[in-house]
């Protein structure tokens, strides 16, 4: 693969995702997912993705936007009160949802890249009257957080997008409080990516040719200083994931996965 450099990698995520938060809608079918390009019925794709229809309703219209690769929410076990991040907060669904659940004692902060993202995600809080939900502009290799925030950090399909993992993964440790602890989905590799994938855009953009795999992301965490550390791939997932470049057949090689660890409290 050849070496990039990460600003030049992280200008194509950010145009990328400029494109869908100007171009996203209200139609209940959406041309682009985390991550191919299918023609998705909108609530079929977030429901496979493990969230209620409930949930679904429960958040302003056009705050799902459909992606993401799983439910960090359903592994983040939220108690009320506390303050959470959610990076790559994209139309803020993840965050509202989170909002419900911490209470009006709690926080939530959204962070992303893309000025478009965090525009339409703070019009949609305005609409849904989110007063312990903020969304703010930043790279997840850069938060715009202070230290020892975070009880817990989310983020559904974006960590695989940076070309600097373990500098988002410094900055994650840096912002959790001590016994803080990380919820994540995401795509991790199956397989050794081919290297027309590894240097394909699209593929990159798409959450494909980024993802680096468990014992990868393992080692990453443990560099840090992450401790109970658990990397669950979803093989259930490949379902959703072969829509994504049908004729690419990725479900052979990537594969969404739950990642949970935990800042010591020492």
């Amino acid at each position: 693969m050849k070496k990039k450099h990460p600003e030049k990698t992280r200008g194509v995520v950010r145009k990328k995702y400029s494109e869908i938060a100007k171009g996203a809608s209200s139609e209940s079918i959406i041309p682009v997912s985390c991550c191919g390009e299918p023609l998705v019925p909108l609530d079929s794709l977030t429901t496979a993705l493990g969230y209620s229809q409930e949930e679904l309703a429960s958040v302003p219209h056009g705050a799902n936007m459909g992606l993401g690769c799983g439910n960090p929410l359903a592994i983040a076990s939220l108690k009320k009160g506390e303050t959470i991040v959610d990076l790559g907060s994209g139309g803020g669904f993840d965050c509202f949802l989170a909002a419900k659940q911490v209470g009006a004692r709690g926080m939530v902060i959204g962070v992303d890249m893309t000025a478009e993202m965090v525009s339409k995600a703070r019009k949609n809080a305005t609409k849904g009257g989110y007063s312990n939900v903020e969304f703010r502009l930043g790279e997840i290799e850069h938060l715009p957080v202070a230290d020892n925030t975070a009880d817990v950090i989310i983020s559904n399909c974006v960590i695989n997008l940076s070309p600097e993992k373990l500098h988002v993964f410094r900055e994650t440790f840096r912002i959790l409080k001590p016994g803080g602890r990380l919820a994540i989905t995401d795509v991790v590799a199956s397989a050794p990516l081919p290297a027309e994938f590894q240097n394909d855009s699209t593929l990159l953009s798409a959450c494909i040719a980024g993802a680096a795999t468990i014992e990868e992301l393992n080692n990453l965490l443990e560099e840090v200083g992450f401790i109970d550390i658990r990397i669950l791939p979803l093989d259930k997932s490949r379902m959703f994931i072969k829509d994504w470049f049908p004729d690419l057949k990725v479900e052979d090689y990537v594969v969404s996965a739950t990642i949970e660890a935990t800042k010591p409290s020492q």
